[in-house]
């Protein structure tokens, strides 16, 4: 399958989920928005929706992506569900979106990323802990959604 492909068809939306819509789905969405939102319709979702993360907006303002806006919400909250693509970047998430596959014609991948507010200590520590995964999601969403 081509990498940006989905079920032998190119991706042309793709929602990103996690727990909380908080951390990792809108880095997520930020970065593929930043390298593909010419190309792809990116969204994020949490299973349930919590506050923005101050830590995750910092570690991508270091990179040049501004996520300070992004409002969390959750699957019902979206406009339109129908996506090509959902990625899930936790294990709740991704029992959700699987359950999806039930009613919509949807491709399911399971990326498993860290739940970078399980990190405790010192800022500097903690910071690290959102950069790595920062820096997982950017290497995984080039690779993935680039065209060949």
């Amino acid at each position: 399958m081509a990498p940006g492909a989905a079920g032998g068809r190119s991706v042309q939306s793709v929602l990103f989920m996690c727990a909380h819509n908080a951390v990792r789905s809108p880095m997520a969405e930020g970065i593929a928005r930043h390298y593909f939102g010419a190309s792809i319709y990116v969204a994020s979702a949490g299973v349930r929706p919590d506050e923005l993360d101050p830590f995750a907006v910092a570690v991508m303002e270091e990179i040049g992506i501004d996520v300070a806006r992004h409002r969390p919400q959750t699957l019902e909250d979206l406009e339109d569900a129908g996506f090509d693509l959902i990625v899930t970047l936790s294990p709740e998430a991704h029992h959700r979106a699987l359950e999806l596959t039930r009613t919509l014609a949807v491709d399911v991948e399971y990326w498993p990323t860290l739940d970078a507010t399980v990190v405790h200590g010192a800022r500097e520590q903690r910071l690290e802990a959102y950069r790595s995964v920062r820096d997982g999601l950017v290497e995984r969403i080039r690779q993935r959604f680039a065209r060949r």
